[in-house]
This record gives C-alpha cells, sequence and structure tokens, in this order.
C-alpha cells in the first residue's frame, strides 16, 4: 500500500483537513482529546500520513519556551500524535515522529512531549527521556505554577550542538 507524508504549517491547512485531524485525534484517543488538547496542536508544523483509506496518522510540532537552570530553551513540543485504529504498528507513528524529530533537531534547543503509558515505549525507544524533576507552567495570573499531573508522563529529547 501506498503512503504520502505531507508537511504542512497549521496555516496552510483548510477547514476539511483540520477538521479530518481532529476526527483521527478523537478517535485515536477514544473521545478523550479535548479542546484544550485540539487547541495545544495548532499553530506549527503538522505530518501528516494518507493511505488508500484516508488519513492514517498526525503529529505536530509547536514552539514553546522551556525554561531549565535560568535559562530559557526554544523547544519543539510535539502535540496531537495519533495513528487510525487500522493502520497501528505498521511504523507510521515512528515515520510521523521521525519527520518531527527532525524538524526539532534542526529548529530548537531541545524537543519535548508529554506522552500517555501506552505512548510512552514508542519515544522512549526513538531516544526520548522522561524528566525527572518538577514540571510547572508560568501562568498570566498565578506566576509559576507546578503541573504535579504532567510530571512522570514529560520526556525530553536534547538537540545535538
Amino acid at each position: 500500500m501506498t503512503v504520502r507524508l505531507r508537511l504542512a504549517h497549521t496555516a496552510d491547512l483548510d477547514s476539511a483537513e483540520l477538521a479530518e485531524i481532529r476526527a483521527l485525534l478523537d478517535a485515536a484517543f477514544g473521545g478523550n482529546f479535548s479542546d484544550e488538547d485540539w487547541d495545544h496542536g495548532l499553530g506549527g508544523l503538522h505530518v501528516l500520513i494518507r493511505d488508500g483509506s484516508g488519513l492514517a496518522a498526525h503529529g505536530a510540532v509547536v514552539m514553546r519556551r522551556l525554561r531549565n537552570a535560568g535559562r530559557w530553551l526554544r523547544t519543539g513540543y510535539v502535540e496531537a500524535v495519533a495513528v487510525r485504529a487500522d493502520a497501528r504498528r505498521t511504523g507510521l507513528g515512528g515515520r510521523v515522529m521521525a519527520e518531527l524529530e527532525r524538524t526539532i533537531e534542526r529548529a530548537y534547543d531541545l524537543g519535548a512531549l508529554s506522552a500517555s503509558a501506552k505512548g510512552a515505549p514508542l519515544y522512549i525507544a526513538r531516544g526520548w527521556r522522561r524528566w525527572e524533576g518538577h514540571v510547572c507552567a508560568l501562568s498570566p495570573k498565578d506566576g509559576i505554577v507546578r503541573l504535579p499531573a504532567e510530571e512522570g508522563s514529560f520526556y525530553v529529547r536534547p538537540c545535538p550542538d
């Protein structure tokens, strides 16, 4: 079966493509992909893989700033990675990640992502490392806020110098 891979910025995706991506994510996450999750995956570069049945896999990388040891790092944050149920275990998740990692290595100081228990083995096998420290966010209202729910599922991938 022939598959086609496409890279596109959110601005280059039309409303039908965005709806198709959202439908894939909703199905892949069993209805647990929120509007907030969706918003986090927009504004960056998308990897779309199509096969004879349509959109088979997707992932996005968006720019974030992470602070570590007093230094702000330009971070390629991986969001919205999913593979259609009938296309899983065929290597498409790895192909999506290879494209996202290539982008991260060329454009960012660091890669980061939050992984589910099911997704973590893919990332670990690709060299991502679980972050052992605290995870916090900078809130406009509350300042620095610890995110304990993210701890244990936060992974990073240093970029080569």
